[in-house]
């Protein structure tokens, strides 16, 4: 992964400036098992990540809709992960933007904070610096122009989904809050709600 780039993303807790312009966008649960549909604040997970892409003015398409009709929109188009579902609206409305304003894809990612070691040959070796290192969390924004290019969405994994953006198109790796971190447990749910308590 490329250099994280610093975050000019408004408070979660203020109020949205949704979008204007017509995005659509759609909340990726498929591959994520039964996770997506436990309760966060009383919410099912993927409940949680349609309202806020909704509330940041996303049209939501079933991610079954045939990408041709998609790519007729002429728009941008959102993936959200079910699995990060306290990421505000307001933040996926500022990457949208951000996308649109520079026709780059962009992506929503947490900073490395584990130790990261090399293996060769079986070997333990070196540590990697972790600040040339990010986390892949949510949203990936696509511009207009690129899903016109896309034959298709290359994976519903993220972090393949972007190592394969990064290799066609120019992506911006955007720092977003601690809340929209993403989430492989149940355990990790009960630590994101008491994260976001207030």
């Amino acid at each position: 992964m490329s250099a994280v780039l610093p975050p000019d993303l408004p408070d979660p807790y203020d109020e949205v400036d949704a979008l204007d312009e017509p995005v659509l966008g759609a909340v990726v649960e498929e591959g994520r098992g039964s996770l997506p549909f436990a309760l966060v604040h009383g919410e099912s997970l993927v409940a949680a990540a349609a309202w806020a892409l909704g509330a940041a003015g996303v049209e939501a398409v079933a991610l079954g809709t045939p990408w041709a009709d998609v790519q007729e929109s002429e728009q941008p188009f959102v993936l959200h992960d079910a699995l990060c579902p306290l990421l505000d609206p307001g933040t996926i409305a500022a990457l949208v933007r951000r996308s649109v304003a520079a026709d780059v894809v962009v992506v929503g990612v947490r900073p490395v904070t584990d130790t990261v070691k090399l293996v060769r040959d079986g070997e333990l070796g070196e540590t990697l610096d972790r600040d040339t290192l990010a986390a892949v969390a949510s949203p990936v924004v696509l511009p207009a122009g690129v899903v016109a290019d896309l034959e298709r969405l290359p994976s519903l994994d993220f972090a393949a989904l972007v190592t394969v953006l990064q290799a066609r198109y120019p992506v911006e790796l955007v720092e977003v809050p601690a809340a929209a971190r993403r989430v492989l447990s149940t355990d990790d749910v009960r630590a994101l709600e008491a994260l976001t308590e207030r």
